[in-house]
């Protein structure tokens, strides 16, 4: 059974709970070459756009028993895939042509240190010719599979 409400419970059988399944994917690509605290700060950076731009994949906050109070996070698990420059290219021109929701994140944001900086060296570059070390989509789970082919689970 798919899940279509991201809030709904997963169903139980006899055999146990069958596995909880979104109609929608969260999904981030990360070039393969990069170092593992590369890998993190692309990641972190890129999801928080999808937070940002798409609030009906956030959940509610959380809190604890004693009524302390947490931030909310996505209602879905993030996939971490990873691939040769060449499979970032492909994939933001498929999730573009899919009029996906994207996240981007470019070698030259390694060298700038502000969220302005950051902006101005993304517009200063034509899509086709971006050095993509990761980006981040969302949408129904067959179009962003499609736009990941040839990328990777992330180890």
């Amino acid at each position: 059974m798919q899940i279509l409400d991201h809030a709904a419970a997963s169903p139980t059988s006899a055999a146990g709970p069958e596995p909880l399944r979104f109609d929608t994917k969260i999904a981030v690509l990360l070039r393969d070459d990069l170092p593992v605290w590369q890998r993190l700060n692309v990641t972190a950076f890129l999801v928080s756009g999808l937070g940002a731009e798409l609030p009906e994949v956030v959940g509610e906050p959380y809190a604890d028993a004693g009524g302390n109070r947490y931030l909310p996070m996505f209602r879905q698990p993030v996939m971490i895939f990873e691939g040769a420059g060449e499979t970032l290219t492909a994939a933001h021109t498929r999730a573009l042509g899919r009029g996906l929701p994207l996240a981007v994140f470019t070698s030259d944001l390694f060298r700038t240190g502000n969220d302005r900086d950051n902006r101005a060296a993304v517009r200063a570059v034509a899509a086709d010719r971006l050095d993509l070390v990761g980006l981040a989509v969302h949408g129904p789970r067959n179009a962003v599979d499609k736009v990941l082919k040839g990328a990777r689970m992330h180890p």
